[in-house]
């Protein structure tokens, strides 16, 4: 039995060092995909407001990012527009996009961009994680601060847990948290840290760069994390399988 042990837990090493030695070379392909979303509007000063991160999938028209990132209403007379920015050729860009389909429940937004193409990344919905799983996740955690360069971090799944628990005392409760607790669902709790600006980020497999999972700062923290006074610095991400429903239940897949 220690024999045996001893060999599966050599081979859960190997594969680990296989995910962090391939990771690099995950963050060359991936990292094109990555965009800045928020707004653009020519008279204002600056001009571009960001609001947090994204990523490319399908045929690289669509992005995908968090509902909450996506600005309740926009200054149509001011012509102010849904953006993503993104390098390209060393010079900052933008495309012009429109929402094309939002889940508020599971704070998924897609965004169909309205010229142009990018990178996409896959989608891996068939794969079941397991709680110490090494994943890592891109984006840009204080948004665009130190500019247009993805950020990446790296990390496990510490658990798998509804997405709101019950509060000790009923003063905790909100309107948002009991519609959770009537219909909750699961969600990855990791252990890097993720900023507001990384919300919307992927959340991907190291050595593959398929996506299984949207990392979410805001959203959840409102239900898992009501009873602090504090941040805790925990991070979560929304499951793949919600996305996966909102393009097919909106007839993008």
């Amino acid at each position: 039995m220690l024999k045996s042990n001893v060999f599966f837990g050599l081979l859960l090493l190997m594969g680990i060092a296989n995910a962090t030695e391939n990771l690099p070379d995950t963050i060359d392909v991936i990292r094109k995909s990555i965009v800045a979303v928020g707004t653009f509007m020519p008279t204002r000063a600056p001009r571009a407001d960001f609001r947090g991160t994204g990523f490319a999938i399908k045929d690289g028209s669509l992005v995908v990012t968090n509902a909450h990132v996506l600005p309740k209403k926009l200054e149509i007379e001011r012509n102010e527009r849904i953006a993503v920015f993104f390098q390209q050729n060393g010079k900052e860009s933008l495309y012009f996009a429109r929402t094309v389909a939002q889940d508020k429940e599971h704070d998924l937004a897609v965004l169909k961009l309205v010229d142009g193409r990018l990178p996409a990344m896959k989608l891996n919905v068939s794969r079941s994680m397991r709680e110490g799983e090494l994943l890592a996740f891109t984006g840009y955690p204080i948004g665009m601060v130190l500019g247009l360069h993805p950020v990446t971090h790296r990390g496990i799944i510490s658990a798998i847990s509804p997405i709101a628990i019950p509060m000790i005392k009923s003063k905790q409760l909100n309107a948002k948290i009991v519609r959770r607790l009537r219909n909750p669902y699961q969600v990855y709790q990791l252990d890097a840290t993720a900023y507001p600006g990384n919300s919307g980020s992927p959340l991907y497999m190291p050595d593959t760069g398929e996506v299984i999972g949207v990392i979410n700062k805001v959203f959840v923290k409102e239900s898992r994390e009501n009873i602090l006074s504090k941040p805790s610095g925990i991070s979560y991400a929304i499951p793949i399988e919600h996305l996966n429903n909102l393009l097919i239940n909106n007839g993008l897949l």
